[in-house]
């Protein structure tokens, strides 16, 4: 029976960035528990192979059949394995909007307004740009420039501003609008990620213990506080010591399901899977938030974006040689190059659509191989306003979560990404891309909304950026606190995407791990009283 200090569930994210720093300076034992594998391998490392990453890798969730979505299952992808979805995801570094981070602040969640978490954004940063007014230059995640972009990928910026739409180097500096290539979390070529950044460094300290491929089955809590970790390895059950505290870090599906697993969620809910209720707590697995997205594609008669004609073929086996020798080219590729932020919708307080921009055709998640170059351009309502559920499908915590995203729910989010479909076309119509040759491969007659709604509630889901699912706020429904403490339960906190109250207008990479660097110094400040 071991004991630690503190035991960290899950090393995706945020839990990495909890782990690394509670355990940096040596005077904390602490481990690590994770589920997956060790995820150091070359189909992880390197960025072009991102389509191809193994399945031990991936939880590949789908979701239950979506009215929203004409009765469609939708597709979750999320990381298994240390880095957990920083281990799979396109590298993108987007931090989202100075509106999101002092909105929550103004709903309650006392002191995460932008001015409040940007010294922990730059903390965490390396950005190759170097140190400036809104980064960090000396954090252990890596910021780079892209140095291998597809020609596609430039003509669609050229495309936006041929529009009058604002050109950008940086989303996260002092505005965001606009459009531009994106800054990426590697370095010298590899994927840099959180398990990267926070946890290797630290592996050989004395006081880390990491876990891998052990499953949590529930949390011990005894007389109101969680004592402890319930856990499942190579067929044996054993139980690990906390001695001062449990950050539970394992993302917006898999927290919530630990959470009702150990007593602690709707209490109707828990009784139906006959599990003991230690708190009623209705919002554990509610205001589940995720990014809608409708990805618009074409073919193009040039075969300077990437795909899989011979000449396109034979170009990347030549782009793999040449990153095993020089971690260069071609296979460092995030596929999702560029992008921008703009606002569709008059009343918006910030920019309320994401484009993504891949120089190649995806459909399905890239789980259809198409044979032919093109490029598709995906479009995001940032802060959507349905809302959705995780619960239990089954009491075995090796069983899948229920997951309920409720997508197109509210007609406010159809309306926003209509028009953000819309002006996806404008781009691509625009001489820049035309000068590629494109061929619409789902035409729709554009001015028809009806038509158009159709076409989108039948090929749009998730661009993989899953939230609110343990909300934090002041107010008594909350799961956890502005501390990130879980409210009724002595000795736990909550780290990672689950916890925040309103999505944010970007990727949820960088925000994920800001909140396990200020989860780390919550810990902290509650050790030393």
């Amino acid at each position: 029976m071991e004991s630690f200090d503190y035991i960290v569930i899950g090393g995706g994210s945020a839990g990495s960035a909890v782990a690394g720093r509670l355990a940096v300076d040596g005077t904390r034992r602490v481990c690590l528990i994770e589920a997956g594998g060790h995820n150091n391998n070359v189909w992880i490392k390197t960025p072009g192979f991102m389509p191809f990453i193994p399945e031990k890798s991936n939880y590949r969730y789908d979701t239950v059949p979506q009215k929203g979505l004409n009765g469609r299952t939708g597709y979750q992808p999320r990381g298994r394995g240390l880095g957990g979805s920083s281990a799979i995801n396109a590298m993108v570094y987007i931090r989202g909007n100075r509106w999101d981070y002092d909105n929550w602040a103004a709903e309650g969640c006392t002191g995460w307004s932008y001015d409040d978490v940007l010294p922990y954004f730059k903390r965490a940063e390396a950005n190759e740009r170097g140190a400036d007014e809104y980064h960090g230059a000396s954090g252990p995640l890596f910021v780079s420039d892209q140095t291998a972009v597809n020609p596609a990928s430039h003509a669609f910026v050229e495309a936006a501003a041929a529009l009058q739409l604002r050109t950008t180097r940086d989303f996260n500096g002092d505005r965001q609008d606009g459009f531009g290539i994106y800054q990426v979390t590697q370095r010298n070529g590899e994927r840099w990620s959180a398990a990267r950044a926070y946890v290797e460094p630290i592996r050989d300290q004395g006081n880390v213990t990491v876990r891998t491929d052990t499953l949590v089955e529930k949390l011990v809590i005894e007389d109101g506080r969680v004592t402890g970790v319930k856990v499942r390895r190579k067929g044996k059950v054993e139980t690990l010591f906390a001695r001062r505290g449990v950050v539970l870090s394992a993302g917006t599906f898999n927290t919530p399901q630990i959470l009702m697993l150990s007593g602690i969620g709707p209490a109707a809910h828990l009784k139906e899977h006959g599990i003991d209720v230690v708190i009623d707590r209705p919002a554990v697995g509610s205001d589940l938030q995720d990014h809608i997205d409708y990805v618009s594609g074409w073919e193009t008669s040039s075969d300077v974006p990437i795909g899989s004609s011979l000449k396109g073929s034979l170009r990347m086996v030549g782009a793999m040689i040449e990153h095993r020798r020089k971690r260069s080219g071609v296979m460092t590729t995030p596929y999702a190059e560029a992008g921008g932020f703009w606002t569709v919708l008059p009343d918006s307080p910030a920019p309320d659509v994401q484009w993504h921009f891949v120089p190649a055709v995806l459909e399905d998640h890239g789980r259809e191989k198409i044979k032919a170059h093109g490029f598709s351009l995906h479009a995001c309502v940032l802060r959507p306003e349905s809302r959705g559920t995780v619960r239990l499908g089954s009491p075995n915590a090796a069983a899948a979560p229920l997951i309920n995203p409720n997508f197109l729910d509210d007609e406010r989010d159809m309306a926003c990404l209509r028009a953000g479909v819309r002006l996806s076309h404008r781009i691509a119509e625009a001489p820049p891309l035309q000068a590629y040759g494109p061929t619409d491969r789902h035409p729709v007659d554009l001015n028809d909304d009806a038509a158009l709604d159709d076409m989108i509630r039948n090929r749009a889901d998730t661009v993989y950026h899953p939230v609110g699912t343990c909300r934090m706020g002041s107010d008594a429904d909350a799961v956890v606190d502005p501390t990130l403490k879980l409210n009724g339960i002595e000795g736990l906190w909550v780290a990672d995407a689950s916890v925040m109250p309103k999505l944010v207008s970007g990727n949820t990479n960088a925000p994920s791990i800001m909140i396990g660097e200020r989860c780390a110094d919550f810990v902290v400040a509650a050790e030393r009283g």
